[in-house]
């Protein structure tokens, strides 16, 4: 008899036991990320108020005097974060340009509290050999060279043709650590600017100069 109700019962426990585990919240990457984060009393993966992707595509530049042909390319888009990609008149990834948020990684944000250069009068630091970034506001933006041909004077050229008055006037992602930028010179053919205005006292100022 008792093998008989087991042999019943079985089927319907397990049954049960399917469903149960088919309807339990299932757990992302990302979530496990961020549970981990928080346990560890980090700062979470992406922080709450970090600024919508979204926000950031408008301060893409559409293109550089100087770079007839090359396109700009959406590749990416998340909270806190914007990417596109720059390609030659081949179609070959040139660069890539990103916007981020570093109220997530407050120490992307540190590494410019030392900056002894300025890029349209925000602090820039070198990133190894092939991406210059500067810092506006909290924010982020950086050029990182994909071809050898894009140099650092490219670099510095594409960082100055972004909206940075524009990505200034949002809501601070941290405390600013740089002035109010000054009126953005006009791009020359060459990649390079000339007739630049006077820079305010403060860091020294980046300029682009022609190809030797």
């Amino acid at each position: 008899m008792n093998v008989r109700w087991r042999q019943i019962f079985a089927p319907i426990v397990l049954s049960l036991v399917l469903l149960i585990t088919a309807c339990a919240p299932q757990t992302s990457r990302y979530d496990q990320v961020q549970r981990e984060t928080t346990q560890r009393g980090a700062a979470p993966a992406v922080a709450k108020q970090a600024e919508q992707g979204s926000t950031f595509n408008k301060i893409f530049p559409k293109s550089v005097k100087g770079y007839k042909g090359y396109e700009v390319v959406p590749t990416q888009e998340k909270k806190g974060f914007a990417e596109y990609k720059v390609k030659d008149k081949e179609g070959k990834t040139v660069a890539m340009l990103s916007i981020s948020d570093t109220t997530s990684v407050p120490t992307a944000a540190a590494k410019y509290q030392n900056a002894t250069e300025s890029i349209a009068g925000y602090p820039t630091v070198e990133q190894g050999a092939t991406t210059t970034g500067i810092l506006v506001n909290g924010y982020q933006v950086k050029v990182l060279s994909r071809d050898a041909s894009f140099t650092r004077t490219d670099r510095v050229a594409w960082l100055e043709k972004f909206d940075l008055k524009e990505l200034a006037q949002l809501k601070p992602a941290l405390a600013p650590t740089a002035a109010t930028a000054p009126k953005l010179p006009s791009a020359t053919p060459g990649g390079y600017y000339n007739n630049r205005p006077a820079q305010p006292a403060g860091l020294p100022s980046l300029t682009p100069q022609p190809a030797g």
